[in-house]
């Protein structure tokens, strides 16, 4: 029986749906702007203003430092001071769409703990959290798995770098019962419990986040990365008859208040080692900073154990100009009115992988179509409507069913990535004693089309 046909319970929807067209904003997920008003066009100048300071300082700057300083610079940065998220916000993401996606989720991460060999101590890892609603709900699931998990000394670590989100996060996670800490040197900027007794840290960096519990109980480290790789700085290159040339932000001569995109005539460092060799595309964007955080998840889950899980939406190499804007539910130029629009770029799994390289098991890219019907989606979806009589809600699980898995929607656009310790997937010693067959390793849950924990009690 499916560990989480058990799970019968019914959440309060995080987002309002006053109308089924509200959960049909873009299935972009629905990265849209904010609305204008003085204090935001008064730091949309502020952000302007710096941006060509620099700009005439120092030259044109590289896409991945637009990036850097629109979304995240500690004074003015989009993210640093905003509440960008649910339906009142600049975008929904899948969390706020529907409470299944978090809770197969939280039985994937309970599927690779087990197959770990349930591990007493138990670091569960989000990167850009939110609201904290993705976390909420693998947290209900290991509340209702509460037998299995009841010997596990269970902690929550969130890396923020929004001050405002993890204000939020704290509210919805752990009520009042949350503090800063008073030392700036202090790895964790924030601790709390939840309403069960779950420690809650956050962070800034992945390397304030502690690998293990200790040398002699190193314990099982999840790690889960929903929609953050694709916030994360891109350089932009294009192919020229002199080689590849590195595309930047400049000033635009003919408007002083407005910026524009260059081409490099000389080669950058960037533009000369990014790029691979045998790279056919004719303009591609590469993430150097997601290939750092890959690379330190692969050399922590190498040495210590665990697992990632990594969703966003993207492509496997094939795609080339996808860096933008969105502001008011529609692409924005990412280029005009910085710092009122949330810039995006479309993550490349397939550079994600050759950063992983063989330190780890690399499973996917596959679809979240895929990936959530070998979960078990529509049985899940199933127990819920059966358990809810109310039509409203039914139709809110249906909406939101579609807006998951549709080819037409989010289905084929978001893919899944598994990182894995080799040993994972590596057969047990056979017993040379006893001459018995050890038993082959436990099947992926969602990267197999066997349902997660088919056959275990």
């Amino acid at each position: 029986m499916r560990m989480f046909l058990k799970l019968n319970s019914l959440r309060k929807p995080s987002v309002h749906v006053k109308a089924p067209g509200v959960l049909a904003l873009r299935w972009r997920l629905q990265r849209c702007c904010f609305c204008s008003s003085p204090q935001n066009e008064s730091s949309n100048i502020s952000v302007l203003r710096h941006l060509t300071s620099k700009i005439k300082a120092t030259g044109p700057i590289s896409v991945a430092e637009y990036m850097k300083e629109v979304l995240a610079n500690p004074v003015s940065g989009y993210y640093v001071r905003n509440d960008m998220l649910g339906a009142d916000g600049d975008f929904i993401t899948s969390p706020e769409i529907s409470q299944i996606f978090g809770e197969l989720l939280g039985i994937w991460c309970v599927s690779e703990w087990m197959a770990a060999g349930k591990p007493k101590h138990f670091q569960l890892v989000e990167f850009g959290p939110g609201r904290g609603s993705l976390v909420t709900d693998i947290l209900r699931v290991f509340s209702q798995l509460g037998a299995l998990l009841q010997s596990t000394n269970l902690s929550v670590h969130l890396v923020e770098v929004s001050p405002r989100l993890s204000q939020v996060q704290a509210q919805n996670l752990t009520g009042e019962d949350s503090q800063s800490a008073r030392d700036e040197n202090e790895p964790a900027y924030r601790r709390g419990t939840t309403a069960t007794g779950l420690p809650v840290s956050w962070y800034r960096r992945i390397e304030d986040v502690p690998a293990f519990v200790s040398l002699s109980k190193p314990g099982f480290s999840l790690y889960l990365a929903h929609e953050f790789f694709d916030a994360l700085p891109i350089h932009k290159f294009q192919r020229t008859e002199r080689g590849w040339r590195e595309v930047m932000v400049d000033i635009d001569p003919d408007m002083a208040d407005r910026l524009r995109f260059v081409l490099i005539p000389a080669p950058t460092l960037a533009s000369s080692t990014l790029i691979q060799a045998d790279e056919q595309r004719t303009h591609v964007e590469v993430c150097p900073e997601g290939g750092v955080i890959i690379q330190k998840l692969t050399n922590r889950i190498a040495e210590y154990g665990g697992a990632a899980l990594i969703a966003d939406y993207g492509h496997d190499g094939t795609k080339t100009d996808t860096f933008r804007g969105f502001r008011g539910h529609k692409l924005h130029d990412p280029l005009e009115a910085p710092g009122t629009a949330d810039l995006t770029a479309d993550v490349d799994f397939s550079y994600l992988r050759r950063m992983a390289g063989t330190g780890v098991a690399c499973l996917g890219p596959i679809t979240q179509r895929h990936f959530l019907h070998n979960m078990g989606i529509s049985i899940r979806l199933q127990v819920l409507l059966q358990n809810c009589p109310n039509a409203f809600t039914q139709r809110h699980l249906l909406q939101g069913f579609d807006m998951l898995t549709s080819p037409k929607k989010m289905g084929e656009r978001f893919k899944f990535l598994a990182l894995l310790n080799h040993q994972r997937l590596s057969s047990p010693v056979a017993d040379t004693k006893s001459g018995k067959k050890p038993p082959a390793p436990l099947p992926v849950a969602g990267f197999s089309e066997l349902g997660p924990l088919q056959g275990r009690n």
